[in-house]
């Protein structure tokens, strides 16, 4: 197994770790339980959709997990320089190689890769019902600051 860096033929194995690994831990996920299919759409199109902006705002903060040419977990980040701060917008890993490290060992690449820029914290966000995300971010030196709720209205 090597952490790597993206490659634009990865997206689209990117975008089906995404989907496979935000069932019912995204907002997308929950806006859809509540409201149905949004124009035309379902979650796993919008959740996918995140993906694209990540690599487009910063490829070069996109590291894969890469097993004898297998995708099998990838991070996106990007950084706030001025600021010190670098964020990690998302993260999946195969459900074929969950419970492995691989989750930790993406994010502590991803903590390196922060230092190495001189940044002085990293960000990441969960939502309350990821109970993995949950356990694994503060057994990385991750605490959590606030609480947030998020609403939808239907127009």
């Amino acid at each position: 197994m090597r952490i790597r860096s993206y490659k634009p033929t990865d997206l689209e194995h990117l975008k089906r770790l995404t989907i496979e690994g935000f069932s019912g831990v995204s907002i997308d996920h929950g806006m859809e339980e509540v409201f149905g299919v949004i124009n035309g759409h379902d979650w796993r199109w919008r959740k996918a959709r995140h993906i694209d902006e990540d690599v487009s705002r910063n490829p070069a903060g996109v590291f894969v997990a890469d097993e004898d040419g297998e995708i099998v977990g990838y991070i996106t980040t990007w950084q706030d320089r001025e600021a010190g701060i670098g964020h990690i917008p998302n993260l999946a890993v195969a459900t074929s190689h969950r419970n492995q490290g691989l989750g930790r060992a993406l994010i502590e690449h991803a903590l390196n890769h922060f230092r190495a820029a001189g940044l002085s914290h990293a960000k990441i966000e969960t939502l309350a019902q990821n109970a993995i995300g949950n356990h694994l971010y503060p057994s990385l030196g991750f605490v959590e600051v606030a609480r947030q709720v998020h609403f939808v209205a239907k127009l």
